[in-house]
């Protein structure tokens, strides 16, 4: 029995000990209290106190804390009920007066939280309500950091995390913005379908423009081709008729071989279906006499007094060069042309660039704008056609 008391008397020791040795985790602070009274502060780390005396009463975390409050019911100033629910971030910089003067200070921060929000909502609409929600967190943390002050707590922030209407009044603000969006998707629409008929008609008119100026341009073309294919027609068949009258001159033929070959036609005048009956008469030796004689005064040179003297053979036309000076002169004109037409293209651009411009301006302005820059746009003068 005598190793009895020794074990007692260390198992005593120990947690007297125990009781004794305290440790305060990082970031932390115990309150400490001797005979339930407030004794002094434990930092972080181990400390020593006096058994069954002295004792940690509170705990304090001195981190930043976030404390999420639920939805209240709110009235704005013109009698809408809305629920609003907020979070505050709040820090403990005094630890006993936090410990001791307040019973509860989360609770009594979310208590003071409501009746603030109910203060600062009720002197708004609720456009002002939706639309201020910084000015109403300022003005909460500034009510809630000044009260909170001689808890020892400091409210570092505040946030409304939403701001919720009655469904009534939601339905009513979606449709109004459905309407808004609507309306501003009819009037982008219409600007849209009117500024796209404008650049219609504009596109019609210069393709107009120049379909007519094409058009004149080939015909035109088209008459000086077939003044050019008259004339070379007209100078090969003088040529031909030129050639075969010197060489008849220059073979001297005589009546004979005028008789000749006049006989030689009679068959070919008899050849064909409808000449059944075919009358030579009784003067055809004198006919051919006539001629012969006639034939061969022409190509002996005596032309008689009626024929005003020698052949002369017309002056002839150089084609060639005729149609190589038309080729200049229609390239000069194609390239005044395009000149003209690079021009008007620069001002129709110009005149777009301002409508375009425009847009933005009332309606009104708009329509008066582009009035006036479609009437200031010159209009293509006619071209001048190329000298026949």
């Amino acid at each position: 029995m005598e190793w009895i008391l020794p074990i007692v008397i260390a198992v005593l020791a120990v947690a007297l000990l125990t009781q004794a040795l305290k440790v305060v985790r990082q970031q932390q602070v115990g309150i400490v209290e001797r005979l339930g009274k407030f004794r002094r502060t434990l930092d972080p780390g181990p400390h020593l106190l006096v058994p069954l005396i002295d004792n940690v009463r509170y705990t304090m975390d001195m981190r930043e804390a976030v404390v999420p409050f639920p939805p209240q019911g709110v009235i704005t100033e013109d009698n809408l009920m809305v629920s609003i629910d907020s979070v505050i971030y709040f820090q403990v910089v005094d630890p006993v007066r936090a410990a001791y003067e307040a019973q509860n200070y989360i609770q009594a921060i979310e208590q003071l939280t409501m009746t603030t929000l109910r203060n600062i909502i009720g002197g708004l609409d609720l456009e002002q309500t939706l639309t201020s929600r910084e000015e109403i967190n300022a003005k909460l943390r500034a009510v809630l950091d000044e009260a909170t002050g001689k808890w020892g707590i400091k409210v570092n922030r505040v946030e409304l995390r939403s701001i919720e209407p009655p469904a009534t009044i939601r339905d009513a603000m979606e449709k109004g913005a459905r309407a808004e969006r609507d309306k501003r998707a009819a009037i982008l629409l219409a600007e849209g379908q009117r500024q796209s008929q404008i650049l219609s008609a504009s596109g019609d008119r210069e393709a107009s423009i120049l379909r007519a100026q094409g058009e004149r341009e080939s015909a035109v073309l088209r008459a000086q081709a077939d003044r050019q294919a008259q004339m070379l027609r007209a100078e090969g068949e003088a040529q031909a008729i030129t050639t075969v009258f010197g060489a008849i001159h220059a073979g001297k033929p005589d009546q004979s071989l005028l008789a000749y070959q006049y006989l030689q036609m009679l068959p070919n005048l008899a050849k064909g279906d409808a000449n059944k009956v075919w009358v030579v008469p009784s003067e055809l030796n004198d006919a051919l006499k006539g001629l012969g004689r006639a034939a061969g005064n022409l190509l002996s040179g005596d032309y008689g007094e009626a024929d005003g003297g020698e052949f002369e053979a017309p002056e002839k036309i150089d084609v060639f060069a005729e149609i190589a000076q038309q080729k200049i002169e229609a390239e000069g004109e194609a390239g005044r042309a395009v000149e003209q037409a690079i021009a008007e293209a620069q001002q129709m651009e110009n005149s777009r660039a301002a409508r375009r411009a425009s847009i933005n301006t009332p309606q009104a302005e708009l329509g008066a704008g582009v009035t006036a820059a479609e009437d200031a746009a010159p209009q293509p003068e006619p071209q001048a056609e190329p000298e026949q």
